[in-house]
């Protein structure tokens, strides 16, 4: 019933517009009540975005089974996780890009749906923020650098998916988001170890007999000291 509702909903936005369309149209397509719709729905905006609720409940359990409370301590690198979580919410898109894309272009033409669709932002924002703060406790800068990297994933992986949806869901969208999360990644996450450098072998030969000083004259020209 619940995809019986989406589907009628999408097909008279489509057919007469958003604003145009009422709850009563929607259940009367779908063959239901209002309360069936209510039953699913708090709202008619709420059937525009129906997966986001599942989505951000995987995404706080992913978070949560991360380990930090195990004997360890540690978990998975923070960084890397709320990447990570950020994948579930492509996955939700990628799951059925003709319904995307759908959405995508009716959010456009609708500034209710647009506002709607930054409150759902924000609340991934915050789920990953909140995350990071735990991992950030015992840090000074703790709480800045916990929101100013779930923002940066969010921004990051929102460019990426807008972009796919521009494209009418073309292209690999998986390839898209990975290349932008692991700029955030590279940028926040753990620096990689220094390379090590080979060790400078210096052989000089001097005639038997030599000044000490002459000797140490040829190693600083060989090694372009003055």
């Amino acid at each position: 019933m619940r995809d019986a509702l989406v589907a009628a909903a999408f097909r008279l936005f489509l057919e007469r517009g958003y604003e145009q369309t009422t709850v009563d149209d929607i259940v009367a397509l779908a063959g239901v009540g209002r309360r069936s719709f209510f039953r699913y729905f708090p709202s008619k905006e709420d059937v525009v975005f129906p997966d986001h609720e599942r989505c951000l409940a995987d995404m706080t359990a992913f978070l949560t089974e991360d380990g930090v409370n195990d004997a360890g301590g540690a978990g998975h690198e923070p960084v890397r996780r709320v990447c990570d979580a950020a994948r579930l919410v492509l996955r939700m898109y990628a799951e059925n890009p003709a319904f995307s894309v759908q959405r995508y272009r009716l959010t456009k033409r609708v500034p209710g749906l647009r506002a709607y669709e930054l409150s759902v932002v924000w609340r991934y924002e915050r789920a990953l923020a909140e995350y990071l703060r735990a991992r950030y406790a015992d840090r000074p800068d703790g709480t800045l650098r916990a929101d100013v990297i779930a923002a940066a994933v969010v921004a990051a992986h929102n460019n990426a998916l807008r972009s796919w949806l521009r494209s009418d869901g073309t292209g690999d969208a998986g390839a898209m988001v990975d290349h932008a999360l692991e700029y955030v990644h590279a940028t926040y996450g753990p620096a990689a170890p220094p390379a090590e450098r080979p060790e400078d072998v210096v052989v000089v030969v001097s005639r038997r007999g030599a000044p000490l000083w002459r000797v140490v004259q040829e190693i600083e020209t060989t090694l372009g000291r003055p």
